[in-house]
């Protein structure tokens, strides 16, 4: 893969395709009346898009259509792995979180991870969207874009799902565990 073009191979981007084709027959649900075709077609007009979508497969997010947006033409794309996805756990919250723990750094943070694939973190309004389409984060837990205003006095906040119902928490940005990473959107 060409990392500096963000440009797929012919059989990357056909196994991509054929993944997420099936991912999207499989769960109708996700998006009713949206037929594959319109929304292949869009991929393939955009392969930056694409790559990103590659990224998010690789990580384990299991990307899949949840919405369109009628007024932009858009396609959403959120992570719709069970739990947070494997590849993107034991982050911290966002660079400034990193770069303030004396020791024991995390090997990156959620913010950054999301900037290199080309995808932006979850809201908790988005979140909450993505739990009406199923049960995610039973195990585990995902930061979600936190309020300027929390962040700036050093806190970040992560949701999942406990108890039939969707809780939202909040810990030092600089915190990271093995059972908390990070859900992605993606536009196209």
């Amino acid at each position: 893969m060409n990392m500096t073009m963000r440009e797929l191979s012919p059989e990357q981007r056909e196994e991509l395709l054929q993944t997420l084709k099936a991912r999207f027959e499989k769960n109708m649900n996700r998006h009713p009346g949206l037929e594959w075709a319109d929304v292949q077609a869009k991929l393939e007009a955009n392969p930056e898009k694409l790559w990103s979508l590659h990224e998010m497969e690789e990580t384990g997010g299991e990307p899949d259509v949840v919405g369109h947006d009628g007024k932009t033409g858009e396609y959403i794309f959120y992570d719709c792995s069970a739990e947070s996805p494997k590849g993107r756990r034991s982050v911290c919250y966002d660079r400034e979180a990193l770069e303030s723990r004396k020791e024991h750094k995390p090997k990156s943070s959620a913010v950054e991870m999301a900037a290199a694939m080309g995808i932006e973190l979850l809201t908790e309004e988005q979140y909450r969207e993505l739990q009406q389409l199923g049960n995610f984060d039973m195990k585990t837990s995902s930061w979600v874009i936190t309020p300027e205003r929390i962040r700036r006095l050093g806190g970040a906040l992560f949701c999942d799902r406990r108890y039939d119902t969707v809780f939202v928490y909040h810990n030092g940005a600089e915190s990271y565990y093995a059972a908390r990473g990070f859900r992605g959107s993606l536009r196209v």
